[in-house]
């Protein structure tokens, strides 16, 4: 797949249909970013948290936080924490369309991701505090199911899946990894007209 067709099908899918959205109560409010780069095909942008941040550290997510009051939704939310993260300039980022919101059990987080196409080369800054360091994987390679599984974990007498996926020593899971395992159960669903 192209980086075109990619960007193409995600913005179709995504606007032709309901996202799940969660309506908070005491959880907080995030906003992640799922960029997606043109390398010649399709590569997706990951952070690896520091081992000193004080939550998911050590982590592989998608760049982004938690929601300020004068965010003027969730799109500038992960825009403005991409940007603080990464070094990712908001005006570089495409936005292509929200996925469903995503719980946290563990940290009590509803993270509302927005996929977008970066336009030109991006220099990453990560800023060392959040965030060691950026991690591009080729989109191919989180299709390949080789570099995927689940296992069932229990907490609280509460038994859930969990999904990995990885690639190049480094593993994918947790809210990340239910992310981006949604993105690409709606891009791989049989269109319905």
């Amino acid at each position: 797949m192209t980086t075109a067709e990619l960007v193409a099908l995600t913005r179709a899918r995504l606007h032709a249909r309901e996202r799940r959205v969660v309506v908070g109560g005491p959880l907080i409010k995030a906003a992640v970013l799922v960029p997606i780069l043109d390398r010649g095909e399709p590569w997706l942008v990951f952070a690896k948290r520091t081992d000193t941040v004080g939550q998911h550290a050590g982590q592989i997510s998608f760049p982004g936080g938690r929601v300020d009051p004068n965010d003027a939704g969730f799109l500038e939310a992960a825009l403005r924490e991409a940007h603080e993260e990464v070094g990712l300039p908001p005006g570089a980022v495409e936005p292509l369309g929200a996925l469903d919101d995503q719980e946290t059990v563990a940290t009590q987080f509803i993270i509302t991701p927005w996929v977008g196409l970066v336009r030109g080369p991006v220099a990453w800054k990560p800023d060392g505090v959040e965030i060691e360091r950026v991690i591009e994987v080729p989109f191919a390679a989180l299709l390949d199911r080789a570099n995927f599984r689940i296992e069932q974990w229990t907490r609280n007498g509460v038994t859930r899946a969990v999904y990995f996926y990885d690639y190049a020593g480094d593993t994918i899971w947790g809210a990340t990894a239910r992310i981006l395992r949604d993105y690409l159960a709606i891009l791989a669903a049989p269109h319905s007209p």
